[in-house]
């Protein structure tokens, strides 16, 4: 069985994994022109209810897209294999990476205090979900390792250590589009976007000109959610200065991301 969307509302409640409601700056208006910005748009936590509006809504925009899946909700029920199948099936557009087999369990602290435990997660999603790139998000935790990045937090270096040896990428996100209690988007799209232009025009990013989105899929549940989510979409596509891109083009990845 799916576990439900509230699990990971109220984990992020009480693990909350970004400062969403910070107040963000204006873009700078001086910012260089001259310099294209890529974007990668991310998904958590599927296959669950919203993945599916996450697949059409991506096809109809025309958009890449990264689906970070949990092997566990995969493995759950015939739908959500065959939501997983959909993402599979449109390799040019969307790309599955590894977003753990349990999710911790929403047990963020003892996961992560157990490197070898989480580890072997890693390495079941990785079978379960047959997953041929070496590219990992952690549950609740915006940690990156790359040739070029190395970012984590003392809680969860170990496990960082022990993936990194293994050969894998860890991406987190530069940017996260947030959900309130009831586990809709908590900001409007435009907001998102300035977000987005604030950060690039800082240099607030991981990587230079190049930003992660973080978004789940159960924040699109809803029609009107999900009409968010196609607006945001286009206010980045009206951007002529935006790229957006799978993950596995993000820079400095290890084996080229495979």
């Amino acid at each position: 069985m799916i576990i439900a969307p509230v699990f990971y509302i109220l984990a992020h409640i009480f693990f909350p994994i970004n400062t969403s409601n910070a107040i963000v700056p204006k873009p700078v208006l001086n910012a260089p022109d001259n310099e294209i910005r890529y974007v990668y748009l991310s998904f958590d936590d599927g296959p669950l209810e919203g993945t599916s509006n996450c697949i059409d809504i991506c096809l109809n925009q025309k958009v890449p897209a990264t689906f970070f899946e949990v092997g566990r909700h995969q493995a759950s029920t015939n739908r959500s294999k065959a939501l997983y199948n959909r993402i599979m099936q449109n390799e040019a557009q969307f790309m599955i990476a590894n977003h753990s087999y349990t999710h911790a369990n929403s047990k963020y602290k003892y996961f992560y205090r157990h490197p070898t435990m989480a580890f072997d997660d890693f390495m079941q999603a990785q079978n379960s979900l047959a997953i041929k790139n070496n590219i990992i998000r952690l549950p609740g935790n915006s940690a990156w390792n790359t040739t070029a990045i190395k970012k984590a937090s003392g809680l969860v270096k170990p496990v960082v250590h022990k993936l990194d040896s293994a050969g894998f990428n860890i991406i987190g996100w530069d940017v996260e589009w947030g959900f309130d209690k009831s586990g809709k988007p908590r900001q409007a799209p435009q907001f998102v976007v300035d977000m987005v232009d604030s950060a690039f025009a800082r240099n607030h990013t991981a990587t230079k000109n190049h930003l992660v989105i973080l978004m789940h899929d159960h924040m699109f549940r809803a029609s009107a959610d999900s009409a968010k989510l196609v607006a945001m979409i286009g206010l980045l596509k009206s951007n002529p200065k935006y790229q957006l891109r799978k993950i596995s083009q993000y820079p400095g990845l290890k084996n080229g991301g495979r």
